[in-house]
């Protein structure tokens, strides 16, 4: 039976977090509201709309979520050719294609940004394929997006494992029965992800390949 290795994107296998932290702080300051950063940073993760409503509140003006999410949009894309990758991330995901795992990607990014991250990571090779938020009714810490990503890749739960980075993975990936582990290159604490469903923790994709032999994947036989 077949295995599946499902993978944030975002702070996970790219350097990207705290763009996104830059970016949404200055749509909502254009648009009047004070959040502070860490604020910000504690909220990456959630899709856009789910975003908003943490920071602002369920009573804030509705009407003006589509305009914030594209100004972070507009503001965002300036990036997408400085993207960087986490050192080893493509060889992660070539070790676990290798070992005979489906890789799946599961992340909101869609068209000119998924293309910027995936070429970023310059590990299209090693993919089976990618699952989008955007797909589903629900984005994380709902477990929706890692059932769809479990859906393509034809593997049930308990022969998968999920790596991401924030709390909402950890949520996500543990009410959708699958193994949670967590990296700590997007800067949430290791307590927190642990505290989320985390049964593991390594620092980045580099830590986490050096310990593939020893941690949760290894403890998902091959069929």
């Amino acid at each position: 039976m077949d295995r599946a290795a499902l993978f944030d994107v975002d702070g996970t296998l790219t350097d990207t977090n705290h763009l996104h932290v830059t970016c949404w702080w200055e749509a909502l300051r254009q648009a009047g509201h004070r959040v502070p950063m860490h604020a910000v940073h504690r909220a990456i993760g959630l899709p856009g709309e789910d975003l908003i409503a943490h920071l602002l509140g369920e009573d804030r003006d509705k009407g003006a979520d589509e305009s914030l999410s594209a100004a972070h949009d507009t503001l965002y894309a300036t990036y997408f050719d400085r993207f960087l990758a986490f050192d080893a991330a493509a060889d992660l995901l070539r070790a676990l294609a290798g070992a005979g795992w489906k890789v799946v990607l599961v992340t909101s990014a869609q068209d000119r940004e998924l293309r910027a991250l995936r070429a970023a990571i310059g590990a299209d090779d090693a993919l089976t394929d990618t699952a989008s938020s955007d797909d589903v009714e629900r984005g994380k810490p709902a477990p929706d997006p890692v059932l769809h990503a479990l859906e393509l890749a034809h593997v049930p739960p308990e022969r998968a494992v999920f790596v991401g980075d924030s709390v909402w993975d950890m949520k996500a990936a543990t009410r959708a029965g699958v193994t949670a582990v967590g990296l700590l290159c997007g800067g949430i604490p290791r307590a927190d992800l642990e505290e989320a469903g985390a049964v593991a923790v390594h620092s980045d994709p580099a830590d986490l390949l050096a310990g593939l032999d020893h941690g949760p994947f290894s403890r998902v036989p091959a069929a």
